[in-house]
């Protein structure tokens, strides 16, 4: 995501709804081209005559075009985008140039608006964040051509996650399943350990892991959105989707019993210092990409056993000589209540500097097309019910990839995802320290409430 999916997540941090869906997280445009003088949305002209590929997707020529998109993504996620951007290039003359973004993005991108040199495009990982930039007057919603390709390839529901009152903002190019949890297969195997179904079947495994020699559970508490994850996961299964959506919009509390009810069984992990690599101290001071790593390190006797975490977990897996479907093993977030939870997350396309260039890119990444060569590369989730399942590279992925497009409208978005960024997306404030402190001494449910419930009503301004 943060991805949030990193920026991963964010990341960063992609892209965060009803419990089934599956593939969730929870990142996603040039100028008419030309030989001479400037048209009036900015850009050069002179060959604007579109081009069409075998596909039947039809984008103008722009040479002469320079456009920026900025985004938080790094390492193997930024190399696979930047691919999709050279092949925008080669169909329509343009230049593309990526904008390596921090978090939180918002701040960044004000930075560069105050500054007089928006980028053209954003890739912004919560839907929080683009009713930001639409409120700050930043964000320009998307034409006639885009609006054709997302009906085309976009159940409503991934349209409608883009929408701020009512308009089109935001292109959601990225999707994360963020209700998973990878394991070391060969560990699991050692200890007699099978996949949990149940929260309470989770429980045992941690225990029968433990009790062959091997720390349960990595995890990445030096970034606070993989915390915020954690919860996100236990409360809709626990509480439902009812619950779940009043909570996400602060119709209800945090120290409302339910709330509660999470964090104690949260705690019933988190509690357990023997069963985190380094204990709450050490997954305090480990990043999101460690801690998927050092479970599928170190051969039978990792520093973990398993890591939770959404989909896109694979590009980190891939840094080792862990095989995804082999070595590298997945099972869906345990049942905590009624229903396995589910929760997505995603990255969305936002045109912050109006032009037919800026459109083009927008329609190009809305199309199956672009989203199909990141698939091929791995490490990656479409929203876009166009891309064929054949594109992910391996058996996990098409099942993952074919969950989320089965599920239709049928989700929910990542929570923190949803807040105000100042509460649900900014490192060392809000919901991320609160639950970092609350994985510091998880016997403190009550204060953990208090203070969330302090955060939201500033972060929320009730």
């Amino acid at each position: 995501m943060r991805s949030k999916s990193s920026s991963t997540i964010r990341n960063s941090r992609a892209a965060r709804t009803a419990a089934a869906l599956a593939a969730g997280s929870l990142a996603f445009t040039l100028a008419a081209c030309g030989g001479g003088g400037d048209d009036n949305d900015g850009t050069k002209t002179g060959g604007s005559t579109a081009s069409s590929d075998s596909s039947g997707l039809s984008l103008p020529k722009l040479n002469g075009t320079h456009l920026e998109v900025a985004a938080v993504w790094t390492g193997a996620e930024q190399a696979n985008f930047k691919k999709v951007l050279a092949e925008f290039e080669k169909r329509t003359g343009a230049s593309v140039t990526f904008v390596p973004a921090q978090d939180p993005i918002i701040n960044f991108l004000g930075s560069k608006v105050a500054g007089g040199q928006p980028p053209d495009v954003a890739m912004l990982p919560q839907p929080g964040a683009i009713k930001q930039a639409v409120d700050k007057g930043w964000a320009k919603p998307v034409g006639a051509d885009v609006l054709s390709e997302l009906s085309k390839n976009y159940s409503q529901g991934w349209q409608d996650i883009g929408k701020v009152n009512g308009k089109q903002y935001g292109v959601y190019y990225k999707a994360a399943n963020k209700s998973l949890v990878w394991y070391n297969a060969k560990v699991f195997e050692n200890a007699g350990a099978s996949e949990p179904k149940t929260w309470k079947d989770l429980l045992n495994t941690a225990q029968t892991v433990s009790d062959s020699g091997v720390t349960p559970f990595s995890i990445g508490g030096a970034d606070g959105w993989t915390l915020t994850d954690w919860f996100e996961n236990v409360y809709l299964s626990q509480a439902g989707p009812e619950k779940y959506d009043q909570l996400a919009q602060h119709k209800i509390k945090w120290t409302d019993p339910s709330v509660k009810d999470a964090l104690t069984t949260l705690a019933q992990i988190w509690g357990k210092k023997d069963w985190i690599a380094g204990g709450p101290n050490g997954a305090l001071q480990t990043e999101f990409p460690a801690s998927v790593t050092q479970v599928f390190t170190g051969g039978d006797q990792p520093k973990a056993a398993m890591v939770y975490e959404g989909d896109f977990a694979q590009v980190n897996i891939g840094e080792t000589k862990a095989k995804v479907g082999t070595d590298a093993k997945v099972f869906p977030f345990p049942t905590v209540g009624d229903t396995a939870p589910v929760v997505s997350g995603g990255d969305a396309a936002v045109i912050l500097k109006d032009s037919k260039g800026a459109q083009a890119l927008a329609k190009w990444l809305a199309s199956p097309d672009a989203a199909t060569i990141q698939a091929k590369l791995g490490g990656y989730l479409s929203p876009n019910k166009s891309v064929p399942n054949s594109a992910y590279p391996n058996e996990v992925q098409r099942k993952i990839a074919k969950a989320l497009i089965d599920s239709g409208d049928d989700f929910r978005f990542d929570m923190s995802d949803q807040a105000p960024q100042a509460f649900g997306g900014t490192p060392g404030k809000g919901e991320w320290k609160d639950l970092q402190d609350f994985l510091k001494n998880p016997a403190n449910v009550a204060g953990t409430q208090q203070k969330l419930e302090a955060d939201a009503a500033a972060a929320y301004g009730s």
